[in-house]
């Protein structure tokens, strides 16, 4: 996910976004651990993502 497209976002719908990668990083960490993960770099760029959307807020907060 680009930075661009997150900052188009609404806060709400950054949150829901931040929810959904936190629900699929505890999936592809529970597949890892127990063998089933083909793609372990999708956990990588989850993580990416992850903090890319936790800048983001960081920025509207301090900016609103």
């Amino acid at each position: 996910m680009k930075a661009k497209d997150l900052k188009e976002l609404t806060k709400e719908e950054i949150l829901k976004k931040k929810k959904d990668l936190k629900e699929e990083m505890f999936n592809l960490r529970f597949q890892h651990s127990t063998g089933q993960l083909e793609n372990t770099a999708r956990i990588t760029l989850l993580r990416k993502d992850f903090a890319r959307i936790e800048t983001i807020l960081r920025h509207k907060e301090l900016h609103t």
